[in-house]
Order: structure tokens, then C-alpha cells, then sequence
């Protein structure tokens, strides 16, 4: 059934789209909050009573009669249609992404998906991504002060020019309206999906803490040490859980803070929900929306918890989330970026001399990397939103050049050496992973038809790949490949759950 309805296709178009809108409606709130950016329909005098006007009476703007309040607009209309055309097309994009938002949120739902980040990575992250950025979208839209004077002008302008007002005008000016505030109607759409979305979320609840260790914690472990254990230096580094390895501090903590805000029912209901919230929110300040764009989480989750009845115990771990991220989150931060400088200064130093190792330690290089632009990544995020603390040292660093020389130093050794990674997996793919995938498809006894076929193409395409074309300095296009592993996870993870 999940099959059937494209899952796969559908989460990874729309991820897209909504990335794009959230961009177009971030340079609309940028636009118009600058006074030099303004649209000059917004800033003439001669346009203030219009404006006053459309803002007191949306969506239920009286274009007939003898306004004079609009008589400005009727002058200026086509320079107002060209004007305010590609603001207005850009509401109408967040419309329509809402509406394919609501239906594949359904759709999943009607399947009965599984989610867990450890067992079907890419599935799980688009799902949760999707949320996110849609919130994220919503979020922004509410910060556009002028969006009901720019959608209300230009159906005024529309209309004295047509005849008519735009198709699309009164569903777009009652959606404008739903999100004042827009935490109480998002809160109303995630009610029914709150139990897959807290199936995803909680699938974290061992992976978020294990990541967001302290620096002391990774000393002891000698993380992204290669001279740990020189025995076994030659050995490749892997484990069940590679993606997760690498995947964004910061991301995890977007969709759990928002994720639980979205479904703040299962905060009261399921204590590791109540745990694993908590646990993002000591650990920062503020989060992205886009860009220089933040979520303040938690001011922004105080005033939500106390516009609702009953749950005054949020508020109070709120609270003491906030005590603590103020009093320690700056100072874990500067420790991990201590030790991140030191760690990824010896992994340099270590490949530069034995670039073969790379091949067999790829895994250590992406969580270096991984792991320092989320540090990077904290730091430019809070220097600019830093509240009052006793230790504003904690967040300016010195020494930021160091880590970013390494950082890159260890890029550009990626980089200069890709043939040898190429070989090195290439070779695992093609003669190992290809024969073992190759032994599990023979010895299923039940499998869907679906599900077999794409385990056969994924022998077909690993087996065919030879070093050959490494050597020739082919690309390797593997996005179909990519694409097909994401429906099978979808097609393995529904209902009636599959033998995977």
C-alpha cells in the first residue's frame, strides 16, 4: 500500500519544495523589515489610509463603491500588481505546500508507518524533516508584519483590474487569519498524527543522549583517537547506526523541540517523551528556523505552556531548563570545542602522513567534521542571541580560527584523496555487501514482489561496479540507487510489519 502511494518520492519532493518556500517567505519578512527593501506601495503617504484600511478590515475588504480609502490603489493598480505579484504568488505556494502537507501527513498515517531512526534512517529524517519545515514555514509566515496588507492590496489591485477578486484569495485570507497565533492551530493539525510522530521522536531517545556527551565524557572514550588502539588501526570503522553518527546535533534537537510542541499530549502521557525534551532543552539556547532566523525554545515554549490550562509542571521544567542551559550549556560548548581543536588537529596530522587510512576511518573523518560544525554551528547561533549570563566569555572564542583551519584541513585532505576512498568501498560494495545482500534475497522465504526487486537491482548495481572506473575518473551516479533503498524502507516499515 505505502508503495503504491509513493511515499518515498512524495517525502523527498516536498522536503524540497518546503525548503524553497521557507526561503522565498524569509526573504519577504528580510524584505520588508528593511526600510531601503520596502515596497514603495507600503511606504507612500500617499498609500497610508490604504493600508490602515485593508490591515482593520481583512480579509473583508469592500472593493465597490466610492472608497476613498482605496482611490490610491485604483490609480496605482498596475504598478501594485507588479509590485506585490511575486509576494502574493509566494502565500499562495505556502497554501498549496500546507495542502500536500495534510494529505501525505494522512496518507503515512493510513498506512500505519513505522518509524525509527536506527532501523529506517532516511524514512524517519524526511518524515521528521517535513514537520519541521513546515512548522518552520508557518513560524516565519506569522513573523511577516505586512502579509495581510500585501495579500489584501494586491486582490484590491486585482480586482479593479479584472473585475473580479483572485480564485484563490479567500481561502488564502482565512489561512493568513487560522495562524494568529500559530502554535494553537499547529498544535490542532499534529493532534491526530501525534502517535507517529512520537514513534519517530522516540527513536532518538538513545541516540540524542549519546551524542550530546561532554568533553570529559569524550576524552575518556578517546573519541576520534586512532592511536587508542593501533592494533586494530587497519580495521574499518563502522557500527549499525553509521548515518546517525553524522547526522546534525542541531537537527535532532529542532525535531524534538518542535516535535514535542507540535504534540505536547505525549509530554504528560509518556515520561521518556517528558526526559528526552527535557534533555534538548538544556542543551541550547535557541534553534534555526532559517538562516539568522531563531526560535528562542524557551521563551517560546513558556508562553505556549501557559496559555494552556493544566499544565502548569511544564512550565516549571521549563524553567529549569532554562536554568541550567544559562548556566552550563555555554561552558559544555567551549570544553567540546577545546577538545574538537586538539582531536581534529591529530586526525590531520595522521591522515597526512597515511592517507590510506582514510579508506578503513572515512567514519572518524565525517564525525569530525560533523562534530565541529555543530560546535561552529552553537557558537555563531548564540553569540548573536546570548541572554544575560555571568560568563558572556563563554560565548566568544578566540581560537574559532583554529578549529575552522582544521576543519578545512581535513576537507581538503578528503578531497585530494577520493580516489582511495573510492577503491577502498568500492571494493567492500561490489565483492562484499553485493554477495552477502545477494545470500540474505535467496534465503527469504516470504518476500513482496516489490521488496524483491529492488534487493535484486541493488545486487545488480553493486556487483556491476569495478575499480575500472575509478581509474578512468568516472562519477559515480548513485541517486537512483539512493532513491530505491528509501522505498524500500518505506515499503518494509507499514502496517503489518515486514520480516525487515
Amino acid at each position: 500500500m505505502a508503495y503504491q502511494h509513493k511515499l518515498a518520492e512524495k517525502l523527498t519532493i516536498l522536503n524540497e519544495r518546503g525548503r524553497g518556500v521557507l526561503i522565498r517567505i524569509n526573504y519577504i519578512k528580510k524584505t520588508c523589515s528593511d526600510p531601503k527593501l520596502r515596497p514603495s506601495c507600503l511606504t507612500e503617504k500617499s498609500m497610508e489610509s490604504a493600508v490602515k484600511y485593508i490591515n482593520k478590515k481583512f480579509p473583508n475588504i469592500d472593493f465597490r463603491g466610492n472608497n476613498q480609502n482605496l482611490n490610491n490603489i485604483q490609480k496605482e493598480k498596475s504598478e501594485v500588481l507588479k509590485t506585490l505579484t511575486s509576494f502574493y504568488h509566494t502565500f499562495i505556494d505556502v497554501m498549496e505546500f500546507r495542502d500536500h502537507v495534510y494529505e501525505l501527513l494522512n496518507t503515512i498515517d493510513a498506512c500505519q508507518c513505522f518509524f525509527n531512526i536506527t532501523v529506517n534512517y532516511e524514512f524517519t529524517k524526511s518524515y521528521l524533516d517535513l514537520i519541521v519545515t513546515y512548522t518552520s514555514v508557518i513560524l516565519m509566515l506569522s513573523r511577516i508584519d505586512d502579509k495581510k496588507v500585501l495579500v489584501g492590496m494586491y486582490n484590491c489591485a486585482h480586482e479593479m483590474s479584472n473585475g473580479a477578486s483572485d480564485p484563490a484569495y479567500p481561502r488564502l485570507g482565512h489561512m493568513l487569519l487560522e495562524y494568529e497565533p500559530p502554535w494553537k492551530k499547529l498544535t490542532e493539525e499534529f493532534g491526530p498524527h501525534t502517535k507517529a510522530v512520537t514513534e519517530a521522536l522516540l527513536s532518538l531517545q538513545y541516540l540524542f543522549p549519546r551524542r550530546n556527551l561532554s568533553a570529559e565524557q569524550w576524552r575518556s572514550a578517546q573519541l576520534l583517537s586512532l592511536l587508542s588502539s593501533a592494533a586494530t588501526m587497519l580495521n574499518p570503522a563502522h557500527n549499525e547506526t553509521m548515518l546517525c553518527e553524522y547526522l546534525p546535533m542541531e537537527v535532532m534537537e529542532r525535531w524534538i523541540i518542535i516535535g514535542f510542541l507540535l504534540c505536547y499530549g505525549s509530554l504528560s502521557t509518556n515520561l521518556p517523551s517528558l526526559e528526552l525534551w527535557k534533555s534538548a532543552l538544556k542543551s541550547s539556547l535557541c534553534i534555526t528556523l532559517i538562516r539568522d532566523e531563531v526560535l528562542l525554545v524557551h521563551k517560546v515554549s513558556e508562553d505556549f505552556f501557559d496559555g494552556l490550562k493544566g499544565h502548569s509542571k511544564r512550565t516549571a521544567d521549563i524553567k529549569e531548563c532554562r536554568e541550567y542551559a544559562v548556566a552550563n550549556s555555554g561552558q559544555i560548548h567551549r570544553e567540546r570545542r577545546n577538545f574538537l581543536r586538539s582531536a581534529v588537529k591529530e586526525l590531520v596530522n595522521i591522515l597526512s602522513d597515511e592517507p590510506g587510512l582514510l579508506g578503513p576511518k572515512a567514519l572518524f573523518v565525517f564525525m569530525a567534521l560533523s562534530f565541529s560544525r555543530d560546535e561552529v554551528c552553537w557558537l555563531v547561533r548564540h553569540s548573536e542571541h546570548v541572554l544575560k549570563t555571568k560568563t558572556p566569555e563563554d560565548y566568544v572564542d578566540t581560537h574559532i580560527a583554529e578549529l575552522l583551519f582544521c576543519m578545512e584541513s581535513l576537507r581538503a585532505l578528503l578531497r585530494r584523496h577520493t580516489p582511495v576512498l573510492q577503491r577502498y568501498h568500492l571494493q567492500y560494495l561490489a565483492q562484499f555487501d553485493a554477495l552477502a545482500l545477494n545470500d540474505i534475497v535467496q534465503s527469504l522465504f516470504v518476500c513482496p514482489e516489490e521488496e524483491s526487486i529492488l534487493m535484486s537491482s541493488f545486487v545488480s548495481t553493486l556487483s556491476s561496479m569495478t575499480l575500472k572506473q575509478v581509474d578512468n575518473g568516472e562519477e559515480f551516479d548513485l541517486r537512483g540507487l539512493r532513491l530505491d533503498w528509501f522505498r524500500l524502507q518505506v515499503s518494509g516499515f507499514h502496517g503489518v510489519r515486514s520480516q525487515f
